[in-house]
């Protein structure tokens, strides 16, 4: 009996985690789609963040919920999204400086792709906490700290990206599903985070 009882409480957890995984592949569909304005994907990953935040409180939560999230979140995050198109265009005329051969060029090429990578780490750990009505400004300050006093999280979040590369390197349309697991990466660290 105490067997049975072990057995289907490891069954129930094993199937609420592939739920949330399930939900996160789901979600990272979402993303993508709203991802789709170009400017958009602070606002998609703030959403489809919350959305997961919900599901693993078994809180409701569905395709309109994240909707009314990803409009709420576009408000002050269309800015970020053009900022951060801007910064990714700096960084790719450090890279060509580099390529050229310019003195120096090496070093500030290596500079902005790592600025831009903790800048990409920043942004997701600030979508990770997103709530309606919040700063997009205090959002980034507060996760521009978490992004270099927590290196150990921010070093996750950089691995839930380098499986998105490394998926869309394979098979291109698996990093649509895989956008999930790196919302549900930042979301994790942000909760590993808090605990502290």
């Amino acid at each position: 009996m105490a067997q049975a009882r072990a057995k289907a409480r490891k069954e129930s957890v094993f199937g609420e985690r592939f739920a949330i995984f399930a939900e996160a592949l789901l979600t990272g569909v979402w993303i993508a789609v709203a991802c789709l304005g170009g400017v958009t994907y602070p606002a998609a990953f703030a959403a489809g963040a919350r959305h997961l935040r919900r599901r693993t409180a078994h809180e409701g939560g569905g395709w309109r919920e994240f909707a009314a999230d990803f409009r709420a979140a576009l408000r002050g995050g269309w800015v970020v999204g053009l900022v951060g198109w801007a910064v990714a265009a700096a960084v790719w005329v450090d890279v060509l400086a580099a390529r050229a051969g310019i003195p120096g060029g090496p070093f500030v090429g290596a500079v902005g792709l790592f600025a831009l990578i903790g800048l990409a780490v920043a942004l997701l750990r600030a979508a990770a906490v997103w709530t309606p009505g919040a700063s997009w400004r205090a959002l980034l300050a507060d996760a521009g700290r978490r992004t270099v006093l927590d290196p150990a999280g921010s070093f996750l979040v950089v691995g839930g990206l380098g499986v998105v590369a490394l998926s869309a390197s394979f098979i291109a349309p698996l990093a649509v599903p895989v956008l999930g697991a790196v919302a549900a990466a930042a979301v994790a660290v942000e909760e590993r985070h808090r605990r502290r």
